[in-house]
């Protein structure tokens, strides 16, 4: 049954980092918005906080199964549900420094730059640390980029192992700094300050995801709509070729077409990609937004390392996501390239992820996370057209080979040398594979020049004016920094463009 259903000025495909202060912000310039969301609302309930069930059940993540370059099923790390992955995210929040946005050179290729320079987006930063409640004081970071406004709540504070830790790394002369983090932490907040924020969802509502800080308001405002359970089959092309008329949707039993004047697709890097793929016509064989074969190309997530530091003494930290260093973010003396951020994770469990130990009984796992000390190395991953997603015959193809591990192995045999130097005799580590998709980005590229790009700065298809992709796919970089800020930044930015350029600033602002 095919139904067609009422016309919103904009239709947001997406819910998440993208999505989120999207619908937010189009709804407070007085425009009418309907947001597709394909899963549902994450129920607030004790297994949110249950490692079994979060991480070896997996039960908040959908069965879904992509194909690696050797053709070998994997499992991918992706969620459908209102908030996007927003709502597992580990609520670190940081700006990429005002030198990614140049062109960088790597120990083994070429970091491009961005189509807009830092100050561009600045005042963006601002909004969307302001939106999701951003805890954190960067001043002791040197790498830190120019900032208009402080963050709108300062550091949460250390527990005392872990500011014990920061003591000893600022005396071998490195400069740790407060975690930017997106949590309700403070007076009258809600959050509780507990050992399940990485990969978990929040069972208090004291994340700030996107969710609690955009949806929820959003859809008070009376100009929001959002259907859950809405799978975006495809885009349709009107008459004259270039204009998207239409999005076809499953959505209640019923395939429905929805028209609207603007388009916005945020439903993550893979998803947007492949939405745009099975959107091919005779004029876009290869989809929409592709007439130079950009679409899916330029895959990136980043090159992670997780560490355990393991001591004699026991680590009582419950929440351990307050402490960074970006000392190596651009290299070393005698080294001049870029080598990455380092920074806490949150508590490991005897369940989780025991780096560098795959089989590990459980009194043994207990035993090392009970003293463990854990940390994420973090470096860019470069932007390759031959690093893409791919969709054939109906399965979701990620065909990725690792870039830039020089870089990437250097850091790591640094972070686990200072570990070492500061009281960790043990450091067990695990570079994550390359098809773990939680931070994927890059594949539907903004740009300067329509034939290397997809999009326009603002996000606008170079091949169709009333599309967006706003999302991480924008992003012709990773940088070595976690990516949700910049992405509610730009989402902000597009937002306001939009606004003023489609519709006039309906009602004035």
């Amino acid at each position: 049954m095919r139904n067609r259903a009422p016309s919103p000025d904009v239709v947001v495909v997406g819910s998440g980092a993208g999505g989120g202060p999207m619908m937010k912000r189009l709804a407070e310039l007085g425009l009418n918005v309907l947001v597709l969301e394909r899963g549902a609302a994450v129920p607030r309930e004790d297994d949110n906080w249950n490692v079994g069930k979060v991480f070896k059940e997996r039960k908040y993540s959908p069965f879904e199964l992509w194909k690696d370059r050797n053709g070998k099923t994997f499992r991918p790390s992706s969620w459908h549900n209102v908030g996007g992955s927003t709502k597992f995210f580990g609520t670190v929040m940081m700006r990429l420094r005002e030198r990614d946005f140049e062109a960088v050179e790597h120990a083994e290729g070429l970091s491009p730059a961005w189509p807009f320079p830092y100050a561009e987006l600045e005042p963006y930063y601002v909004e969307a640390e302001h939106l999701f409640g951003v805890h954190g004081n960067p001043s002791s970071d040197p790498w830190e980029p120019t900032r208009s406004a402080p963050l709108p709540y300062g550091s949460v504070g250390s527990e005392p192992y872990v500011a014990r830790i920061e003591q000893r790394l600022r005396a071998r002369g490195l400069h740790p700094f407060p975690l930017p983090v997106a949590v309700d932490l403070h007076p009258g907040g809600k959050c509780v300050r507990c050992g399940t924020c990485d990969g978990f969802p929040c069972a208090v509502g004291g994340k700030n995801d996107a969710e609690t800080r955009c949806v929820e308001p959003a859809l008070k405002s009376g100009r929001v709509e959002l259907w859950i359970g809405a799978f975006v089959r495809r885009l349709l092309l009107a008459g004259d070729g270039r204009t998207i008329n239409a999005v076809e949707v499953e959505h209640q039993g019923n395939i429905k077409t929805v028209s609207a004047g603007i388009f916005v697709l945020s439903a993550g890097a893979v998803n947007s990609a492949l939405i745009l793929m099975r959107s091919a016509t005779g004029s876009f064989p290869n989809g929409l937004a592709n007439s130079t074969d950009i679409v899916g190309r330029h895959y990136m997530t980043h090159n992670l390392t997780t560490m355990m530091a393991v001591s004699t003494r026991e680590n009582p930290t419950k929440f351990q996501k307050t402490l960074a260093f970006n000392d190596f973010y651009d290299g070393e003396p005698g080294y001049p390239f870029p080598m990455g951020n380092v920074q806490a994770l949150g508590k490991l469990q005897s369940g989780m992820l025991v780096a560098g130990a795959k089989y590990v009984p459980q009194i043994i796992s207990r035993a090392l996370t009970k003293r463990s000390f854990d940390i994420l190395t973090m470096s860019e991953d470069l932007p390759s057209a031959d690093n893409r997603v791919m969709l054939r015959n109906g399965d979701v193809h990620i065909l990725v080979q690792a870039n830039n591990l020089k870089s990437h192995r250097r850091l790591n045999k640094r972070v686990k040398e200072i570990l070492g130097d500061i009281g960790f005799p043990l450091v067990l580590a695990k570079t994550l594979p390359v098809n773990f998709t939680a931070a994927q980005c890059g594949t539907v590229r903004i740009g300067l020049d329509p034939t290397h790009s997809a999009l326009d700065p603002y996000c606008r298809s170079w091949d169709h004016p009333n599309l967006f992709v706003v999302d991480a796919s924008f992003m012709p970089t990773s940088a070595a920094t976690n990516p949700s800020l910049t992405i509610a930044a730009q989402s902000l930015r597009v937002a306001r463009h939009i606004a003023r350029v489609d519709f006039g600033d309906r009602d004035g602002r």
